[in-house]
């Protein structure tokens, strides 16, 4: 039987078998008390022994970390802490735990040592929490868009496109890289697929061809960077949500933005209570009344050009000053969600820093882009109406010097039928440190790949 259903039903009386691993065990001369979890429930079952049983010898010699399958009677438990426990009567040793293991009960473990033993990460509890988090909300986003009748789209991992124009791609290849060294040159028509190839850094091109078929159309899955950097939001393996609608303008942007987000946020905190709790007491203190706040809050929406003129008036003394035309910094993102009191969706981007494919509006000098700004964490989601005039597409590419024969694909769905369509993404991890409160994204994928880092 699982411990979730155990803790759930308690009923007294009852005998049950459970199988789980040992998280802790105090020992005295004539009982001693186990705590079991099988990873069904974030709580433990307090299982009790004493020296009546023929096992007691070797129920005492369990070691923390041991997986074992036990027995008894599911009784009232006169400890505070918790309503039931389980009064042992058979037990079984299934595998037994060396005295090196490193989860020890001595003192805890910091977060940075446990990244490198991150195959144990998960029995320790902020893991557990953080990881059954992100179970949880990623069912919630796979939910929230079925529901809505969106078709999800398995993107391509393996692409020629670089969808971003940055060039911070992972290459793919089959040939032999110490021969080309020793030649000085790159022959890419004997390499697999014929041509350069990378993984990718974005499924949103591919995704677009999908919604001018199906109207509604999502992925969800990894992406890759070769960014060499190393803060605590960069990661090179990452997880991308992105969506693409069919005949849906900048507005209708938006609302999709914020539904989406007040869904899985409220689905999280309804369906992950007993490690939303945890997180809110050991990890960010107040972080269920925040998000909770976020799910209630109106988003606000305000043109770039009159952001930066709030913040030119606003009486402070900023470390990065705020120019038009130019992008806002962590401390800009900060003021202006305090300011407004709640989440704000920042539109109307300059477009000279904004991707190539984002619709330029008639000024000529913005693009309806958007990005999401939430109180706390700063951007979340980033989208925009895609550009659906063939010319204009084309005339930006080559203002920007992108190579246009490999994305003749792309181009030709503004020939093909094209219409006024928008999209948005957001990082996974991203929207994972939000909801935790962990704020390292080492420390929200279960194993991370960073420079130098690609361990398991």
């Amino acid at each position: 039987m699982d411990i979730k259903d155990i803790l759930k039903n308690k009923q007294i009386g009852e005998e049950v078998t459970v199988s789980g691993w040992v998280r802790n065990h105090r020992k005295q001369a004539k009982f001693g008390f186990i705590d079991l979890n099988d990873g069904t429930s974030f709580n433990s079952l307090q299982v009790v022994y004493n020296d009546e049983l023929s096992c007691f010898d070797e129920v005492a010699k369990t070691k923390l970390g041991s997986a074992i399958t036990v027995k008894g009677k599911i009784i009232e438990s006169p400890a505070s802490g918790q309503d039931i426990e389980l009064e042992l009567s058979e037990f079984k040793l299934e595998g037994d735990c060396d005295d090196d293991y490193p989860l020890q009960a001595k003192g805890r473990p910091t977060r940075e040592y446990l990244r490198e033993i991150a195959y144990l990460r998960p029995r320790t509890n902020l893991f557990r929490a953080v990881f059954k988090i992100r179970s949880v909300a990623a069912y919630a986003i796979h939910k929230y868009f079925q529901e809505n009748g969106y078709v999800y789209f398995h993107a391509p991992l393996i692409t020629a496109s670089d969808c971003e124009g940055a060039g911070e791609m992972f290459q793919v290849t089959t040939l032999d890289l110490e021969k080309t060294a020793k030649s000085g040159k790159v022959d890419y028509d004997k390499d697999f697929f014929g041509k350069q190839a990378a993984l990718t850094v974005s499924g949103q091109l591919q995704a677009e061809t999908f919604a001018l078929a199906y109207k509604k159309t999502y992925t969800f899955g990894p992406t890759f960077r070769a960014e060499n950097s190393n803060t605590k939001t960069h990661a090179s393996e990452f997880w991308m949500i992105e969506p693409e609608m069919a005949f849906t303008d900048l507005n209708g942007d938006m609302e999709v933005m914020e539904g989406m987000l007040k869904y899985v946020v409220q689905y999280v905190l309804d369906n992950a209570k007993e490690e939303m709790e945890f997180c809110d007491k050991f990890v960010e203190k107040g972080l269920i009344d925040k998000l909770t706040k976020l799910v209630n809050s109106k988003f606000t929406r305000i043109d770039h050009k009159d952001v930066i003129t709030l913040l030119k008036e606003a009486d402070v003394k900023w470390e990065f000053e705020p120019e038009y035309g130019e992008d806002i910094a962590k401390e800009h993102e900060k003021y202006i969600t305090e300011y407004f009191n709640g989440p704000v969706f920042i539109t109307n981007w300059p477009k000279d820093i904004k991707a190539f494919y984002m619709k330029q509006n008639e000024d000529g000098e913005t693009v309806a882009a958007v990005d999401l700004e939430v109180p706390g964490a700063g951007e979340l989601m980033g989208g925009s109406q895609r550009e659906d005039d063939y010319n204009k597409l084309v005339t930006r590419m080559e203002e920007i010097g992108m190579e246009k024969d490999s994305l003749d694909w792309y181009l030709n769905l503004r020939r093909f039928g094209g219409c006024v369509h928008s999209g948005f993404g957001m990082g996974f991890e991203r929207l994972l440190i939000y909801l935790t409160g962990v704020e390292n994204i080492r420390d929200v994928i279960p194993y991370p790949r960073t420079p130098g880092n690609c361990e398991y």
